[in-house]
Formats: structure tokens, sequence, C-alpha cells
């Protein structure tokens, strides 16, 4: 759908059942102009944490995980407030754009956006899979932007692995370590493009770093990693620039 289609969409749907921004509690909107435009105009920048884990690849983040941006994606991914999903898209195409080196903008290979996967227990309490939507919209917004770029989910994440979520730096990388796989379905796709790790969020570094890990047994070779939002727990000197292409 072109964008002006939806943006009209989504006002005639703010009329019609009223709303407040998700992000700043303006009301008459889910979300307001300047919390749109935090997302679709979005300066990103490299996102490793300070004591990032051994094998996590470069991270470029389009945003800090803080203010409005924290609450969009609460709202999005706790709540289910899924017309968030194509401007969250959007940050992170601009994410995966900043990160790309200059040799892969040459388009002779299409980008694979591989997700970081959620529990089926988790999915199915959501009633939907928020960062497989986020990376779905991000390759239809680099498509969009002349960059061909297709979603690959091959991670599976193994049985047993604990809620990430109170969980410090160390146990994150205990709990995950071994925690994801790749199918055996999966695994002739993996050659057919260059392959870049997403998520929506990135604290320690411990999740996309056992991502790498997993692609990299199959036989992978990660390119670079992009997420929406950081925290701020980066280490000196992590600031970058857009890279042509």
């Amino acid at each position: 759908m072109p964008n002006a289609a939806v943006r009209v969409l989504d006002t005639a749907l703010d009329l019609l059942v009223p709303a407040r921004c998700v992000g700043c509690d303006l009301p008459h909107t889910q979300l307001c102009p300047g919390c749109r435009a935090l997302l679709e105009q979005a300066e990103p920048v490299g996102a490793r944490p300070a004591a990032a884990p051994p094998g996590l690849p470069e991270v470029y983040a389009a945003t800090p995980y803080a203010g409005p941006v924290r609450q969009i994606l609460l709202a999005h991914k706790e709540r289910g407030a899924l017309r968030l999903a194509r401007p969250l898209g959007t940050a992170l195409a601009a994410a995966v754009r900043c990160a790309l080196p200059g040799r892969a903008a040459n388009r002779l290979r299409p980008l694979l956006l591989v997700p970081m996967p959620s529990a089926r227990a988790t999915v199915r309490a959501r009633g939907h899979d928020p960062t497989l939507r986020l990376t779905l919209a991000a390759a239809s917004a680099l498509r969009r932007a002349d960059v061909p770029a297709r979603v690959l989910p091959a991670l599976r994440q193994r049985p047993g692995v604990a809620d990430q979520s109170g969980l410090g730096a160390a146990d994150r990388q205990r709990n995950l370590h071994g925690a994801l796989r790749v199918p055996r379905h999966r695994l002739h796709h993996l050659d057919q493009g260059l392959i870049v790790l997403v998520d929506d969020l990135v604290t320690t570094g411990a999740t996309l770093a056992e991502g790498a890990r997993a692609l990299g047994e199959a036989g992978a070779d990660v390119l670079v990693a992009a997420v929406v939002a950081a925290t701020a727990k980066h280490g000196p000197g992590d600031r970058a620039q857009p890279q042509p292409g």
C-alpha cells in the first residue's frame, strides 16, 4: 500500500477510534507527527554495548531506547499496536542502511534480514511476533529505497530458555548460550544473500551474539546487526556515520 494511502487510513482510524499517542499521550492520534518523526527521521549510530559479549557483530541502532521511542516499542510489542510496525520498520531500515559497508551497496546480492526469534509460547501469548513484523516492514522500506531485501526467519529457539528480563549481562550470556539453532530446511537459504541480524532492541548484546553464533555454526557469515533502539550502555567512540547506499 502506498505511503499516502497508509497515512489516510491511519487518519481515518484515529477519527473513528479515539486514541492517544502511545509515545507522548497527545490526544486524537495513535502516533503524533512528532513521535512519528523520531522514527521516520532517525539518524542511526553505532551501538556496541560497553561490555560486548564474544562474537557480537557490529551493531547499529536507529535511536536510543528512551522517552517516546521506548513507549512506542512497548505498545507494539506488548499491547499489540500493530499499526506501529510501519514507522518502527522505517527506523529499522534506516539502521540497516547505516550498517551497510560500501561493498554491500552494489545491489548484486540481496540483503537477508534475519530476525531474532521469540519462543512459540511468547508469540501465542502476545498474539503476534513483533520482531518478525518489524523485519517485514523494514524489508518493505528498503525495497522502496531500491535496496533489495527480504526476510529470512532462519533462527529457532530451543526449549528451556528463561525470560531475559531482569537478568544481568553475564546471566543473559549463560542463559542464551546454545539457545538458538538453524533448522535444516533453512540451511540452503543462508548463502543466497548478505545476512543482517535484526532485532527491536539491544541491551547487553547477548541475544544478537547468540544469533550470530548459531548462524556461524550453520556456515553463514553475519555482515552486521541492526536494531530499532539501543539502551545507553555503549562503549566510547561508537558513533557512526551512514555509509553510502
